[in-house]
């Protein structure tokens, strides 16, 4: 099976700071990648460049079999890949409902009734139906980015991103974002999630990436990642993270 995201020897800068050192990367479909690692190792930046939200310097990247060398072929990336980030990015001015139906009249030109009724569905799946007509700013942290998850579901992507999408939250509202997120794993969802939730990491993943400085450190399974790696890089990290 080809994998449907194929990243090849990527490297990024930020004028001197070597960003990404060289990054290759395969993801299958169905399949529940995790990133972890230190601030600054590039892992934000990796998620980035998959849909060249951030240019990469040298190597390639391969999305759904569309290499992404022209800005055509981006676009049309774009219109498959839901990403979620650590700010929620929600238009204030619209109602949930409006901010689920923008992108779908606009982009996947449906019926004001069909972007209506996706929404709806959506929305109960991350478990807020009754918050349609609310505004953002009338919904809690965990609300706002269920309603963002539910907005990105809504164009019915083939791969999800998230970029730490627990971060800016209060750690009584992470849970039910997670909750969220494992139920799209377990539904078999293709997801690339940048994350510091270790317990998710566990439970979600088919495979956790570790990074640092710019490079993959190692990739393994949860079990062996957290059980029984023998890399010393990662049993540092593990070290501090885990007794957090």
């Amino acid at each position: 099976m080809e994998p449907i995201i194929q990243i090849e020897n990527v490297h990024k800068h930020f004028g001197e700071v070597h960003a990404l050192r060289g990054v290759s990367l395969d993801v299958y479909m169905g399949e529940v990648v995790v990133i972890i690692g230190p601030s600054g190792s590039g892992k934000s930046t990796l998620l980035r460049c998959i849909n060249r939200l951030e240019e990469y310097d040298d190597g390639s990247i391969v999305v759904d079999s569309i290499l992404l060398d022209s800005a055509q072929d981006i676009n049309t990336v774009r219109q498959e890949i839901g990403m979620v980030f650590q700010s929620f990015n929600l238009f204030d001015h619209l109602t949930v409902m409006g901010n689920l139906v923008l992108a779908q009249r606009v982009v996947r030109k449906r019926s004001n009734d069909e972007a209506q009724k996706v929404a709806f569905d959506l929305l109960g799946k991350v478990g807020i139906p009754d918050k349609a007509n609310a505004y953002p700013i009338q919904l809690s942290g965990g609300q706002q980015q269920r309603v963002a998850i539910a907005r990105a579901l809504a164009m019915h992507p083939k791969i999800m991103l998230f970029d730490e999408p627990t971060s800016a939250l209060d750690p009584e509202m992470i849970k039910e974002v997670l909750d969220v997120m494992l139920a799209l794993a377990n539904d078999g969802m293709t997801m690339v999630v940048v994350s510091h939730e270790m317990g998710f990491a566990r439970a979600a993943a088919k495979r956790i990436i570790l990074m640092d400085e710019g490079q993959i450190v190692e990739e393994a399974t949860p079990d062996k990642l957290f059980t029984s790696s023998s890399n010393k890089r990662t049993q540092q990290f593990l070290s501090k993270v885990l007794q957090q």
